[in-house]
């Protein structure tokens, strides 16, 4: 099995079978207060929690993040294009939450909206080849440019604080430096779009950033993730009417998912959702659960599948004015992998709020992989967070001050650092007869911010084909290794 060991947090999974590690539990009911989820920002954190259930649904999503919440948005323009044929009756989507709206990973850690560019471009040709290498940037490049698309034909830039700017990626040694070099001539010589590339040389840096380190730049944006999401569902649920109704419930856990020995007598379903309120019956159903997907799916249990595995970030303020940085984000691996950056000012603030987070292979031996409760902090790794930011930017933090706000999330990794994408089928045996109408796009090994929507898209896609029974059309910008029925291999 191939393995990216320079993932997002460039370290790779730990060996073991998948009987040393459990499925995921559910999401935990007291997470840590992320600065992301703010009451104030989440006006859809209990919607649909109370009253009736919806009983019936032609598609059930599991999991309000980007990825699920995507779906709902590409299902309602398919209506609304007419890509998907109307019919008598609306088509009925639901979507369930376990917690608060967009309650996961991209609601509480995300923000960094930068497609990959070259970054690992080398390694990628060398394990799959150079068509899967270019079409790992070109989803990435698709997604993100189709999100900053729909955010400014819709004016909802300053909504969600989307800031388009520039992402530098600082060299703390010069194998790192080198090895990126080597990526960027790799990609230049298959011809990808590189123009937004820019290098700089350790004093430029010091000049312009304020840190004493060599760096790259590529092109890249920040935005609230939440604020994002919400946005979607609404413009989603604009659409409900005649031929389209979207519906959500959050703080509605599944429990189960069941194949039925026979569709139920009067709606034709095969599929039944168990949950704390009640059941619902439908015939397809989009697992966008990420990191907890092993939970209602034990075949993603263990290293072959999705590894939960938690994420640390802090909200800390600089010590001088915006007027001593630029307004980029960052990423950089020293001690281990961190990215970062600085918020909007709000009215009355002088001193910028960053949001920096990673620097989990500080947490030995774990390095917090099979780690799915976002209840707690990890004290080695907040520490290492707080010592970070002070010593890349001299005189810029404050040594040993306490963050403003410090939490956790769980993200979802996996063994080649790729997400699933497709039909849901057995990994050991690529029998699909037990999991007839499942879905899922998870597993983004913390880089789900440029991927999930064009993922959701391919799956929407894929969802479409089945409704009309028409074959589905592989999206060139889709890497064929992303997809389902692709991975069964990577268990030998």
């Amino acid at each position: 099995m191939p393995v990216d060991k320079r993932n997002s947090d460039h370290q790779k999974l730990t060996t073991g079978s998948a009987d040393e590690h459990p499925p995921a539990s559910l999401p935990s009911t007291n997470p840590t207060r992320s600065f992301w989820l703010s009451p104030e920002a989440n006006p859809l954190a209990r919607e649909g929690s109370e009253g009736s259930l919806t009983a019936d649904a032609d598609i059930c999503i599991i999991g309000s993040g980007l990825t699920g919440v995507s779906v709902a948005y590409h299902l309602s323009e398919a209506i609304e294009n007419r890509s998907l044929p109307i019919s008598d009756s609306p088509l009925r989507v639901v979507i369930l939450e376990a917690r608060d709206f967009c309650g996961g990973a991209t609601g509480r850690n995300g923000g960094n909206l930068t497609p990959i560019s070259f970054v690992h471009f080398a390694m990628r040709e060398e394990q799959y080849g150079i068509e899967e290498a270019i079409r790992s940037c070109a989803l990435e490049d698709h997604s993100t440019k189709a999100m900053v698309d729909i955010i400014e034909r819709n004016g909802w830039s300053e909504g969600i604080d989307l800031v388009k700017n520039s992402n530098i990626t600082l060299f703390f040694t010069e194998d790192e430096e080198k090895k990126a070099k080597i990526d960027f001539e790799r990609a230049k010589a298959a011809r990808l779009n590189l123009d937004g590339v820019q290098w700089f040389t350790k004093e430029e840096v010091r000049e312009t950033f304020g840190a004493h380190y060599p760096a790259a730049s590529r092109p890249g944006a920040n935005l609230w993730p939440l604020k994002l999401v919400t946005k979607l569902y609404e413009a989603a649920k604009q659409r409900t009417g005649e031929y389209f109704d979207v519906k959500l419930h959050t703080h509605t856990p599944v429990t189960s998912v069941v194949k039925l020995a026979e569709p139920s007598s009067d709606t034709k379903r095969t599929l039944s959702l168990s949950t704390p309120r009640g059941s619902i019956l439908c015939s397809q159903v989009i697992h966008a659960t990420n990191a907890y997907a092993s939970h209602l799916m034990p075949i993603f249990a263990g290293l072959h599948g999705i590894v939960p595995t938690r994420g640390q970030v802090v909200a800390t303020r600089a010590s001088v004015s915006s007027d001593h940085f630029q307004p980029y984000s960052y990423r950089g691996n020293q001690d281990g992998f961190a990215y970062w950056f600085p918020r909007p000012l709000e009215p009355g603030e002088q001193n910028p709020l960053f949001v920096l987070g990673g620097m989990r292979s500080v947490a030995k031996p774990s390095l917090e992989q099979f780690v799915d409760v976002d209840s707690t902090v990890n004290p080695t790794v907040g520490k290492t967070l707080r010592n970070f930011l002070p010593t890349v930017f001299e005189g810029k933090f404050e040594s040993g001050r306490e963050p403003e706000m410090e939490w956790t999330g769980i993200m979802g990794f996996t063994a080649t650092a790729d997400p699933f994408v497709g039909p849901v089928v057995d990994l050991s045996t690529g029998d699909d007869t037990d999991f007839k109408g499942q879905y899922i796009a998870a597993g983004y090994t913390g880089h789900g911010m440029p991927r999930a929507f064009a993922c959701a898209e391919a799956l929407t896609q894929m969802i479409i084909a089945e409704l009309t029974g028409e074959e589905w059309s592989h999206p060139p910008w889709l890497p064929k290794r992303y997809l389902t029925w692709n991975r069964i291999k990577c268990r030998n």
